[in-house]
């Protein structure tokens, strides 16, 4: 019976690789767990042909003991700790049995039917109790079977969730690019409603500039002649007409370069740089190119422009680009709404557009500059009030609008500038947008 250790020493490592079969640990242990098992078969042959019996018994006792040992100290085998116990009581009664028979073979040799039997019943006992770990080894089967089904759907959902960010990151991109495109089509159709004014702007000082030259003209020859007459009197005369007429082309020739000036201005892109800037002259240059703009599409079209401008306005440090922009979008809708309402209404409605400027106190102590564009349109009804400020929404038809332009104001006076805008508005009386910015 002194083969059984090394029996149930094979028996063990065989239950070790049944449990790892489903193991993420089997790579490490299968070819391991192999050679210790088929070098366990060539000692007990080895053993069993060359050595005595009482030498095999504690060869295989403190082989099977060993074994136990390891398995209780290494971390991998911490769930096989329980199949420990099983094989004491074996290790117990072949090592008892191999020392009597050594120390004392004579009373081994009266009892060795009790001793074989306690070592044979220690055996079954120890395969009992790795024939009741079946039940275990299942259960770890199926737990491993259910670990590696939710690797496999935790690796196909990430794969999923990667996928999906992936085009996620593709439409933000897109997204992005399109809200480019769109802000650049907001700021191109502002300048297409300037475009209008700016030739109706333009041509006055254009105007003036031809008619003066061809004055000096005129006066030119007129003082040749009298050059030839030696009248020196009506010489001298005729250069200061001319003198005049030169300062007035150069006036007019001032004002339509910074009518060129302000539509490139606009139309570029804005560098974000805050620079000191005349609040009233920028108003009141947009407000003029808004209205001429829509008199371009509409010549039956006409309307009262009011302004208050406080004379005593400082200068403020603003971007100019984006502030016109804002400017320009107030006055289109307001001129937009009075003309909305003014096929509908009667002929004793008078389209009138009301802008003024002003110093304020701020509730926070500070001064800001104060722009108010106010008209008498036909309103916004309040279930949509809070939705104006919103991208892409708009109340015109499809078309005539990219529901950007007071998304884009807000931004600009709000985010870019620290101001805030404001809305009173009565449906079917007008609106009154309200524009406060930092004088500092």
């Amino acid at each position: 019976m002194h083969f059984l250790p090394f029996v149930a020493a094979f028996l063990l490592i065989r239950r070790l690789q049944k449990s790892l079969q489903f193991s993420p640990l089997r790579p490490k242990w299968t070819s391991l767990l192999s050679l210790a098992r088929w070098s366990l078969a060539i000692i007990l042959i080895v053993s069993l042909v060359s050595l005595h019996g009482v030498l095999t018994g504690f060869l295989g006792v403190f082989l099977l003991l060993g074994l136990l040992v390891y398995i209780d100290k290494e971390p991998d085998f911490i769930a096989f700790r329980p199949l420990i116990k099983y094989h004491y009581p074996l290790v117990a009664t072949g090592l008892l049995a191999s020392l009597v028979k050594l120390v004392a073979s004579d009373f081994y040799g009266r009892w060795s039917n009790y001793f074989e039997f306690a070592i044979v019943a220690a055996f079954i006992w120890t395969f009992a109790g790795l024939a009741a770990s079946k039940k275990q080894l299942e259960e770890l089967r199926i737990a491993a079977q259910k670990n590696a089904d939710l690797d496999r759907l935790v690796a196909e959902r990430t794969a999923e969730l990667t996928q999906q960010k992936n085009e996620l990151q593709e439409t933000l991109v897109l997204l992005q690019t399109t809200q480019q495109q769109l802000i650049q089509s907001e700021k191109l159709a502002s300048l297409g409603e300037l475009t209008a004014g700016i030739a109706h702007e333009i041509q006055n000082p254009l105007n003036f500039v031809n008619n003066f030259s061809e004055v000096n003209t005129e006066l030119i020859d007129e003082m040749q002649e009298e050059i030839t007459k030696g009248n020196l009197e009506e010489v001298i005369a005729i250069a200061h007409d001319i003198k005049e007429n030169q300062q007035k082309i150069n006036l007019h020739g001032k004002r339509a370069d910074s009518i060129v000036k302000g539509m490139l201005q606009h139309s570029r892109i804005s560098s974000g740089t805050k620079e000191l800037t005349d609040v009233n002259a920028l108003a009141d240059e947009y407000l003029r190119l808004a209205y001429h703009g829509l008199r371009a599409k509409d010549k039956s079209f006409n309307a009262e422009l009011i302004t208050h401008f406080d004379e005593k306005l400082p200068k403020i440090n603003i971007v100019p680009q984006d502030v016109g922009r804002v400017m320009l979008n107030l006055f289109n809708n307001a001129f937009y709404a009075v003309h909305q309402k003014q096929k509908t209404a009667g002929t004793a409605y008078r389209p009138t557009i009301e802008m003024s400027t002003k110093l304020i106190s701020s509730h926070k102590g500070g001064r800001m500059v104060e722009i108010t564009v106010k008209d008498n349109g036909n309103g916004i009804p309040d279930s949509i009030k809070e939705k104006i400020m919103q991208p892409f929404f708009t109340t015109k038809p499809t078309g005539e609008g990219t529901g950007l332009g007071l998304s884009l104001s807000y931004d600009i006076v709000v985010k870019g500038h620290n101001g805030s805008i404001n809305i009173n508005t009565v449906e079917g009386e007008g609106s009154e947008f309200i524009v406060a910015l930092p004088s500092r």
